[in-house]
């Protein structure tokens, strides 16, 4: 079920609360991009900083305004396993196609405490779990061993979210767990390279603004059709790159403003770009072709 392009998607704002006919907007955006799924309250989302009631609507909208066209991923995660049991029993009722549980944060525990973190996130609700790996927020890395034994000892568990960045720490976890659980993406230097070394596909950040070039590259690459997927790899190279001048998700959300499909609006301590990168965002939309319409292949 996940593979190709799944977009961690923002939160849009409007005068401090979600703007719910901005979510719906975005969704459609996606739909008409060839996004391949939707993920919900993630990083990227601001989950951080929305309630818990707000989280359950935005997750609850997309999943409804989806209608069952692309699979929703919500994202469910805590660094309390109490709080994460409920927000996946919460995304299953909804009817998630699947859960992003992401390592427990601030907590450090150790590699046993998070092997039985997710087994019993996922012993507690029957729904696909996605494990996210994000050491550079979480400070601490779940390692290709315990990923491994999850996936081999867990139905349920089928896929993780790797975000480190590390090539060789991606080939140990495909190279140690079963053939059947995926690796995705959650870095979009490194979608391609991932997928030819046996990954099947990317929650990406720059599928915000780019849905159908970050879809037509996966698609390629699961066609077989290296060449394309390369093209295109290198097409949005720098686009990549101007999406993380500034902590994510405030470059993509700043980008989404220039192309007038959200107001640029953060929740604190996240806050608008410095004048100097809003400069640079304007320019390369610009440049890139992103301001005023969609990106077409």
């Amino acid at each position: 079920m996940f593979e190709g392009s799944y977009v961690a998607m923002v939160t849009p704002f409007r005068n401090g609360k979600v703007d719910e006919d901005g979510v719906c907007a975005l969704v459609d955006f996606h739909l008409e991009n060839g996004t391949h799924g939707i993920v919900a309250c993630g990083t990227t989302g601001e989950a951080a900083t929305l309630s818990h009631e707000e989280q359950d609507n935005v997750i609850g909208l997309i999943i409804k305004r989806v209608d069952g066209r692309i699979p929703v991923i919500a994202g469910s995660g805590s660094n309390s396993t109490a709080e994460a049991i409920r927000r996946t029993e919460f995304a299953k009722k909804v009817g998630a196609n699947g859960a992003l549980v992401v390592v427990p944060y601030y907590n450090k525990p150790t590699q046993e405490g998070l092997y039985l973190h997710f087994k019993a996130v996922a012993e507690a609700v029957d729904i696909p779990i996605v494990v996210y790996n994000v050491p550079g927020r979480t400070v601490i890395n779940i390692e290709p061993e315990t990923v491994a034994r999850l996936a081999s000892d867990i139905p349920n568990i089928v896929a993780i979210k790797e975000a480190s960045g590390s090539l060789p720490r991606i080939c140990d976890v495909i190279d140690k767990c079963p053939d059947e659980f995926v690796v995705l993406s959650g870095d979009d230097f490194v979608n391609l390279p991932l997928m030819m070394m046996g990954g099947k596909g990317t929650i990406s950040v720059t599928a915000n603004v780019a849905p159908a070039d970050v879809s037509a590259m996966c698609q390629a690459q699961l066609d077989g059709d290296s060449a394309r997927a390369l093209e295109l790899h290198y097409k949005m190279w720098e686009l990549n790159k101007m999406m993380f001048v500034e902590s994510n998700p405030i470059p993509a959300k700043a980008t989404l403003h220039l192309m007038g499909k959200c107001d640029l609006e953060f929740r604190l301590p996240l806050c608008p770009p410095s004048a100097d990168n809003m400069k640079k965002l304007e320019a390369f939309a610009k440049s890139y072709g992103l301001v005023g319409e969609a990106v077409m292949v």
